[in-house]
């Protein structure tokens, strides 16, 4: 109907002009277009619209209230090395207490919305990549753009599986639990262009989407580029390296997903691909990953050394957005941020952990102290708060292997040593003595430090709690080993068989989707 009265209107307006002598009426001009805006048929007309839609992928992935900043604390103030400080519901409150709701709409709600939001955009652009595919193969694009478009293509898979792995560690139950046979997710694989269209879908299991995760990254690994080689609309190659994906991002996004599921000889396989032998250790094909030559450095604006593999990029004209950023949650006040979460001084905090020396290089240069206070400060920018939000790093991948190793074998392995230590040791190096002090040796490891297997794994998982603090994976780590979410002030911990230890469904969900559980 409102189109009838739409053109009804236009007719009206067209009579009008005629009667004061106007020679035409053209509905364009009734009907403007805004010359920014794109009809969906001409978003694959040339090269440029088309790598403007992958830009768009990644935007909606990257958004502040997504894995821009907001999911990755949440990964970390579920646990209980950081304690609030603000009690401002909006900033995480309810995630820190364990206190959300079906209807929390900032972190229940929006949380899913934008994951399933930049699902759906994936889905929308790989059928749109499919749909115009004719149109790929003429001028204006250049002879041979087809493998470009799968170069695309692969980026928006790999996009889509982050999204679904970062969803299963909030809303469903940790794989471990019955070999990934419990509920899952709405597995949505179709482009959605309606609000009204096909809601309906029933939860996959865990491992349903699992097996979707990995067919992604299979798929991405692939056909990603082995490296950036060229600029692109005057991003730098150095710069496109870490912001966009390529094979070795996907390799390593493997063995975090390899890890969450227990396929442990599966981690081996893939972290091998880009991991030397022997230290130091390299990828010796595509990106050249090695571990940066100190944790400062990584976290040093521009943040874009050979250590990150993945990082979502933010600008003054592109910003994580309002009470979305890192550096505003952790740094204090009196260094630009607005310090909603400050450093657990209790005994059970990483603070306070006897195995995070003083003078480790991850203390003494991200923690700072304000008064009584201990803040985090890995991510130094004030406003407008322009950190870049690190997704996996190739720290990560050494430690996911060391401990596959351990966990495959059930022995202290030699080279999960020395994948330990090489972590370990880059943020411990000797100190030769003073006139005042005595030297201090490398903090490494020795096989003979641990008197089990156990032992030497709680070691692997204590350096992961220090190394990443602050980056969303402590969560992560706790729900793969069906272990408690540690308490922290007035918050008790809570166990896997507590209905809290993974969030509620959102209730906009429920009511959308007839078919879906709660959890």
């Amino acid at each position: 109907m409102k189109s009838v009265l739409k053109n009804r209107f236009s007719t009206a307006v067209c009579t009008v002009a005629l009667a004061l002598g106007a020679f035409s009426c053209q509905k364009a001009l009734l009907e403007p277009v805004p010359v920014t805006y794109l009809l969906p048929a001409q978003a694959f007309d040339t090269p440029s619209r088309v790598l403007a839609q992958v830009n768009g992928l990644y935007s909606y992935v990257k958004t502040g209230g997504f894995l821009g900043g907001r999911y990755q604390i949440y990964g970390d103030i579920r646990a209980n090395d950081f304690i609030n400080r603000t009690s401002n519901s909006v900033t995480g409150l309810s995630v820190w207490n364990h206190t959300e709701s079906e209807t929390s709409q900032n972190d229940v709600i929006n949380t899913w919305g934008y994951g399933y939001a930049a699902i759906n955009q994936v889905n929308i652009f790989l059928a749109s990549l499919d749909a115009n595919a004719d149109k790929l193969n003429a001028a204006p694009f250049p002879t041979g753009y087809a493998a470009t478009a799968t170069n695309y293509r692969a980026e928006a898979r790999l996009l889509r599986a982050l999204c679904y792995y970062s969803l299963l560690q909030l809303y469903a139950r940790p794989y471990i639990e019955g070999a990934g046979s419990k509920p899952g997710l709405p597995l949505r694989l179709t482009a959605e262009m309606q609000l009204s269209s096909n809601n309906d879908l029933a939860r996959s299991t865990v491992a349903q989407v699992y097996d979707q995760i990995i067919l992604d990254l299979n798929f991405a690994e692939q056909n990603l580029p082995l490296t950036y080689t060229a600029s692109q609309n005057g991003v730098s190659t150095s710069t496109l390296n870490v912001t966009r994906a390529h094979r070795n991002t996907a390799i390593a996004l493997k063995t975090r997903v390899y890890l969450s599921m227990g396929r442990y000889d599966d981690v081996i396989r893939e972290a091998n691909k880009i991991v030397s032998a022997t230290a130091p250790f390299t990828a010796s094909t595509g990106v050249n990953h090695a571990l940066a030559s100190t944790v400062a450095a990584v976290f040093a604006a521009p943040q874009e050394t050979s250590e990150s593999i993945l990082s979502f990029p933010f600008t003054a004209q592109d910003t994580p957005g309002t009470q979305n950023q890192l550096a505003y949650y952790y740094l204090p006040a009196s260094l630009g941020g607005n310090g909603e979460y400050g450093l657990n001084t209790a005994a059970t905090g990483i603070l306070n952990n006897a195995g995070w020396l003083s003078t480790d290089n991850r203390r003494t240069n991200f923690v700072a102290k304000v008064g009584t206070e201990y803040f985090l400060t890995k991510y130094p920018t004030g406003t407008p708060y322009t950190d870049k939000a690190p997704v996996i790093r190739y720290a990560e991948v050494l430690l996911n292997l060391a401990e596959a190793r351990v966990r495959s074998t059930n022995t202290i392995d030699a080279q999960a040593l020395a994948l330990l230590n090489a972590v370990r040791g880059r943020s411990n190096p000797a100190i030769a003595a003073t006139a005042t002090t005595p030297a201090i040796p490398v903090a490494t490891y020795l096989a003979t430090d641990f008197a089990s297997v156990t032992a030497f794994l709680n070691a692997i998982l204590l350096e992961r709690r220090i190394e990443f603090l602050g980056e969303g994976i402590r969560n992560m780590d706790l729900m793969r080993l069906d272990a408690t979410i540690p308490g922290k002030g007035s918050v008790g911990a809570v166990d896997p068989t507590n209905v809290l230890y993974v969030w509620p469904i959102p209730s906009t969900e429920l009511a959308a989707n007839l078919l879906m559980t709660r959890n």
